[in-house]
């Protein structure tokens, strides 16, 4: 069983895979309730990595592979399609994220286990926010 407290007492440092700009967006609230809550957050979003856009205050990546060579990630969050994710785990693999988290209503069986026989920790189908928010009164 996946230790979730674990996760959020070790990865303190996270890409977000679509990661959008607009307030409105899931992605958006989940990656800035994150942020307030002591997380570093690393967008990846090739439109405003192309257009300089910040997120959060933080600087836009085009791919995680072009993040990790400025940034150390620890957990790779993917607002993306299941059917997108495969690429996405090749890519966590390769910059050696700790964890890939799959958001509510994603999950890939391809990419979750080529992951976890890459050492990776693998959550699909739940949000990151919900989770460190049922689980904050026992996080360091």
């Amino acid at each position: 069983m996946v230790d979730l407290v674990q996760i959020f007492n070790s990865c303190k440092t996270i890409a977000i895979v679509g990661l959008s700009p607009k307030l409105d967006r899931a992605s958006y609230g989940v990656a800035h309730y994150m942020q307030e809550h002591g997380y570093r957050i690393i967008p990846i979003n090739p439109n405003a990595a192309a257009s300089n856009t910040k997120i959060l205050g933080e600087k836009s990546y085009i791919s995680l592979e072009d993040a990790a060579k400025y940034e150390q990630i620890e957990m790779v969050n993917c607002f993306r399609n299941s059917i997108d994710i495969p690429p996405i785990a090749d890519a966590a693999i390769a910059i050696g994220a700790k964890v890939l988290w799959m958001q509510l209503g994603i999950e890939n069986t391809v990419a979750r286990k080529k992951s976890e026989m890459n050492g990776l920790t693998v959550i699909e189908n739940l949000c990151l926010k919900i989770e460190h928010r049922r689980l904050k009164s026992v996080l360091n």
